[in-house]
């Protein structure tokens, strides 16, 4: 898939996404005010903190896919990863502020005050966003895999996590209403609960995008595999030294690679043309790569 073409898909799954974030939004905060529900309006927040991700990953992909220039040798990829820790950051803080409001509201229901009954309106608004961001989640994720994009995928598990959230808002605001005063106090339980979720989410994203920002190599799986493919090179030996990184949706490997000494430069890089055609056959066109030659070891005639 091309850069253009690449841009143009997360830019339309993501405005899907945002129109269904800000009917969601609007839904929600006045479901939550008329019916009552604590739960319902932190759902909304969640969703308005969706809308507000959905900005982010648009800016944050279009400066990503911009071409290598001076400044960038390796180009733009990590404005993607950059973008994931936004959204996590800010999945973060709507899970700490959820699980805040929720626990005061949860006091004062033990200490005997009572709490208002959610009404019906917060109940259906809960059901319609299970459906939408579940949806929103499914073809959202579909388009992250094909583009590779972090960022996309990002977006989605924000989706997903909405649902979630919704699944136990409508839980908690069911309870609220169908059991009773002394049990309303479940809405502001549920909206810890949902906290929690969101919490974990969040902490997933940003511990994903710190190993990237912060170099973390691949994993040894996946170096096992570099090194398989170029020792699969004829007349290529010890492979070693390799170090990977993620650079947004590429990566970068470099390695060094043994040679019969005797082998002219011309051969030699034609074998290790041979090495990055194969990986860039696997791990994609844009992958950077770097492969220091090397001439096998004479043996040691002291031995």
């Amino acid at each position: 898939m091309d850069e253009i073409t690449r841009t143009k898909d997360i830019y339309k799954v993501t405005l899907r996404g945002s129109v269904i974030n800000v009917l969601l939004m609007t839904f929600k905060f006045i479901a939550g005010i008329l019916g009552n529900s604590a739960a319902m309006v932190a759902d909304a927040v969640h969703s308005l903190s969706d809308l507000i991700t959905d900005v982010i990953v648009m800016l944050f992909v279009h400066w990503g896919n911009k071409p290598k220039d001076a400044d960038h040798d390796y180009g733009h990829g990590k404005y993607e990863t950059l973008a994931t820790a936004i959204v996590g950051l800010m999945l973060l803080a709507v899970g700490v502020m959820v699980c805040y409001n929720g626990v005061l509201e949860t006091i004062q229901g033990i200490r005997g005050q009572i709490l208002e009954s959610p009404g019906y309106i917060a109940l259906f608004a809960a059901i319609v966003s299970i459906i939408l961001k579940e949806w929103a989640y499914r073809f959202t994720i579909a388009k992250a895999r094909k583009t590779g994009s972090q960022a996309v995928a990002a977006n989605a598990w924000h989706h997903r996590t909405d649902a979630l959230s919704s699944i136990g808002t409508t839980i908690g605001i069911a309870g609220a209403m169908f059991l009773g005063a002394k049990w309303r106090v479940l809405d502001p339980i549920t909206a810890i609960i949902v906290s929690f979720f969101i919490l974990r989410v969040a902490y997933q994203l940003i511990v994903a995008s710190m190993n990237e920002l912060l170099e973390k190599s691949l994993s040894d799986d996946v170096e096992a595999e570099i090194a398989s493919i170029a020792a699969e090179e004829e007349e290529v030996s010890d492979v070693h030294h390799i170090m990977t990184r993620r650079i947004g949706k590429d990566i970068a490997i470099e390695m060094h690679v043994r040679v019969p000494g005797e082998q002219t430069v011309s051969v030699a890089h034609e074998h290790v043309c041979h090495i990055e055609d194969r990986l860039r056959e696997r791990f994609g066109l844009s992958t950077h790569i770097g492969i220091h030659v090397e001439p096998v070891k004479a043996p040691n005639p002291n031995s």
